[in-house]
């Protein structure tokens, strides 16, 4: 079983927040797909990254799924289809194999 978290930023690189209709459709879309999802938007993470000498600052949200199989065809799919939604250079989204308990 796999644990999916994707990291999708708040706003957009101007600094303008994302509708939450943006991420109505991504709840919607994995819960569909998987029968579930978590969201963490309450309280925003604080991403740094850098871009070449200079250091990028994004607040983020996070969801997670859980998937029986690793399907990395379908999540490299979404994920350029995330980065065009959201008009980002990159999305990052990982996968840990994890043990129901």
């Amino acid at each position: 079983m796999y644990l999916v978290e994707i990291f999708l930023p708040l706003a957009d690189n101007s600094g303008q927040p994302f509708d939450d209709a943006k991420f109505t459709g991504v709840r919607e879309t994995l819960a569909a797909r998987f029968g579930g999802v978590t969201a963490f938007t309450r309280v925003p993470a604080h991403g740094v990254s850098r871009n070449g000498a200079k250091e990028v600052h994004d607040d983020i949200v996070v969801f997670e799924a859980m998937a029986e199989t690793l399907d990395r065809d379908l999540w490299a799919r979404y994920r350029r289809q995330l980065e065009r939604d959201f008009a980002q250079d990159e999305i990052l989204i990982r996968a840990t194999t994890v043990e129901r308990l």
